[in-house]
């Protein structure tokens, strides 16, 4: 699907999606009680993430109509609070919390921003719980050092860096398992320039210098990138064993694919860092996905919950299903009924955060802990860097997946995997 219509479908769904639901007599007429307000600061109008944001609302919007249609909670129902928001200016950030303070919302679900503290700092006075899935160490440090002003924002998901420090234990995993065999023990690197991408390039350099493989180029990129061949060439006269492109536009990676299927780099193993995630992934690359890996430290399971909660969504939304903020907007939703059903009163906004600094939650997308100095989730597998889980149900498992016949499959951990590593279509 085209970006134009998923900005159409947004905006429909922020103007007239949620409002409907919220309109309907048995909402308006049936409830006495003043509604508990839910802020869902949701990108509508601007260039970057448009088709995550879209799948964020998507979510929220069917655990509210499941928490509605089920009684609400304490007899109150839950409604959406929907403001435009451009991730990549920090003005644009501020405004849209500053609009869901304004509108005095119990708390704030958000996907991410690429500017996260001048959001969270919008925020700092308010004070209601704010969770999110912002991926960002950056974020998280300044929770670190300042516990008492960002008390009540949570990272619902791992930070962005065991990207880079997971990907030499994920390359040694395919090799130990027979399904690839490296050419040789380099690796290359093409990094887009926002930070968020240059903090994954930086930790995985770290992490490869502690294993057996090696950086032997690194490719800057710049977006839009309008043309990968100079790129591609790069990549073949390098001819490293593992690719990692460190981008996260999805249209880019379907021209990307279709690119390197016409001209690859044989036997190469390659890695794109989240963006097929994003359902135009598949729509714009078609059959040219097959075979490219990628990986998610935020995604829905197929496990039984997992798989429940997306044969759910894909009825409520049909077509195709992003395997990452769907699930985070849906389990942030039900996280919070837990908190404010517990607490007895979700204008008890530090009651609130309390609970859920001391309580943790397991939705589709796993196991979300809050009680550390990051106030992040502990990723799984433990890759030896903070924050880390040991146990699969004692943090939330980064998805390693495959495109397998136009499909997401994933590959490892093992202990969450649906199918192996299969021969990509340039390996001989």
């Amino acid at each position: 699907m085209k970006d134009i219509t998923r900005r159409t479908l947004v905006k429909a769904t922020a103007a007239g999606g949620a409002a409907a639901a919220l309109s309907t007599p048995f909402i308006s007429r049936a409830w006495a009680a003043e509604p508990i307000l839910l802020g869902v600061p949701t990108s509508q109008t601007a260039a970057a993430g448009v088709a995550d944001d879209l799948d964020h609302l998507n979510g929220t919007t069917l655990a509210m109509e499941e928490i509605n249609a089920a009684g609400g909670i304490l007899g109150r129902p839950l409604k959406l609070y929907v403001t435009d928001v451009d991730k990549l200016s920090p003005e644009s950030c501020q405004q849209a919390i500053a609009a869901c303070v304004d509108a005095k919302v119990h708390a704030i679900s958000n996907a991410f921003v690429f500017v996260p503290i001048p959001a969270m700092d919008a925020s700092a006075k308010y004070k209601c719980p704010y969770l999110e899935g912002n991926t960002q160490r950056a974020a998280t440090e300044a929770v670190k050092k300042n516990p008492e002003k960002y008390s009540h924002v949570f990272q619902t998901d791992p930070s962005e860096v065991h990207y880079g420090y997971t990907y030499p234990i994920w390359l040694k995993a395919m090799e130990s398992s027979g399904a690839w065999k490296p050419k040789n023990r380099k690796v290359h690197i093409v990094q887009e320039q926002v930070a968020y991408c240059q903090t994954i390039s930086r930790a995985a350099q770290e992490a490869l210098k502690k294993s057996d493989f090696e950086v032997a180029k690194i490719t800057d990129i710049q977006f839009p990138v309008q043309d990968w061949g100079p790129v591609i060439q790069e990549l073949k006269e390098v001819d490293a064993g593992a690719i990692m492109i460190d981008h996260w536009v999805a249209a880019e990676y379907a021209a990307f694919c279709k690119q390197f299927q016409a001209d690859p780099v044989p036997n190469s193993l390659v890695y794109l860092q989240y963006g097929p995630s994003q359902p135009e992934f598949l729509t714009l690359a078609g059959e040219a996905a097959n075979g490219f890996c990628w990986s998610t430290v935020l995604g829905v399971y197929a496990d039984e919950k997992g798989n429940a909660f997306r044969a759910k969504y894909k009825k409520r939304f049909p077509g195709i299903m992003g395997l990452v903020y769907t699930g985070n907007g849906y389990d942030i939703a039900y996280y919070l009924k837990a908190a404010w059903e517990a607490v007895g009163d979700p204008s008890k906004f530090k009651e609130v955060c309390d609970w859920i600094r001391t309580n943790p939650y397991r939705g589709v997308c796993g196991y979300m802990n809050m009680n550390n100095e990051y106030q992040e989730s502990g990723h799984f597998p433990d890759n030896g860097f903070a924050v880390t889980a040991t146990e699969l149900e004692k943090g939330m498992s980064q998805l390693y997946v495959q495109v397998q016949d136009v499909e997401h499959k994933i590959i490892y951990p093992y202990e969450i995997k649906e199918s192996a590593l299969k021969p990509a279509p340039w390996w001989s």
